[in-house]
């Protein structure tokens, strides 16, 4: 795949073209967002996981990953179906990169951490061939998806330069973080859940993917967004977190959606989007 890619750049539109439709991959182009379709960053029991990349035309190198999950459950969609939910990132200049990580009910929390985390790895090894800068990346989602969020700005790591595989030796560092109504201590909610089954593992597992016992002075400016609503994920998760933030002195802030719910919705989703984009746009350039 290295070289294939590496390739492209000595060759026609039409060769790329062609190349792609070789690899198994999908390019297009809708309005004036360019389309990476179903980039494969690894395998799991033979299936591919992947991620897609959209590109606006006045993209300047900055790049927003966003995790594809809700409850750990990662369900897939054409990513064309996707621009106009990222549309103020895409018409800011960001790179828009949602992942997709094995799913619920199949998949565990720490089997979707595992793989967002090779997805870092693969998006920065590969940063030249997206049109992007590794060292301004950032990473947001909402729910589960806020939860792997934090864990990727607070765990990450440089790499392990003695592996043999390229990827593993690619360090998964992001530049800054947004998580949206997240929760942060799974020590309380691990074990047979029903409508989460991604909870239902080794209990022993739930610190090392719990955010709350990874913040350090290390970790990147992060914004934690929650309602004051919120039945199902409690505000108390974005509370002790900052607080635990501004202990370490890590850059972070906290914003309350008054009357906001799980899942923003109308001026909520208006007023939680502003802050986000404000939020990349201060840390990433």
């Amino acid at each position: 795949m290295k070289t294939a890619l590496h390739f492209f750049s000595f060759v026609s539109r039409s060769s790329i073209a062609a190349f792609i439709l070789i690899l198994g991959l999908s390019s297009s182009v809708q309005a004036d967002v360019q389309i990476k379709s179903d980039v494969v960053y690894g395998h799991k029991d033979g299936m591919a996981l992947v991620y897609d990349v959209l590109r606006p035309e006045n993209a300047d190198g900055a790049a927003i990953v966003y995790m594809v999950s809700g409850g750990w459950f990662s369900r897939w969609a054409p990513p064309e179906s996707r621009v106009e939910r990222f549309r103020d990132m895409l018409d800011a200049g960001f790179t828009v990169i949602p992942v997709h990580h094995g799913s619920a009910p199949r998949y565990h929390v720490p089997d979707a951490y595992a793989d967002v985390s090779l997805a870092i790895r693969h998006i920065k090894h590969h940063a030249e061939h997206h049109g992007i800068d590794a060292d301004r990346i950032g990473v947001t989602g909402g729910s589960a998806g806020g939860h792997l969020s934090l864990m990727l700005g607070l765990a990450a790591d440089s790499g392990n330069p003695d592996s043999t595989d390229a990827l593993l030796r690619q360090g998964n560092e992001v530049a800054a973080v947004v998580a949206y109504f997240p929760p942060v201590d799974l020590r309380r909610l691990v074990g047979p859940n029903e409508r989460f089954p991604a909870l239902n593992f080794d209990a022993e597992k739930a610190a090392a993917i719990s955010p709350i016992l990874h913040a350090d002075p290390s970790d990147p400016p992060t914004l934690l967004i929650h309602g004051d609503a919120d039945d199902l994920v409690n505000i108390s998760n974005s509370e002790i977190m900052f607080a635990e933030f501004q202990k370490q002195n890590v850059v972070s802030d906290f914003i309350v959606i008054e009357g906001g719910e799980h899942g923003f919705r109308g001026d909520h989703a208006v007023e939680a989007d502003a802050a986000r984009l404000a939020w990349f746009e201060s840390h990433l350039r």
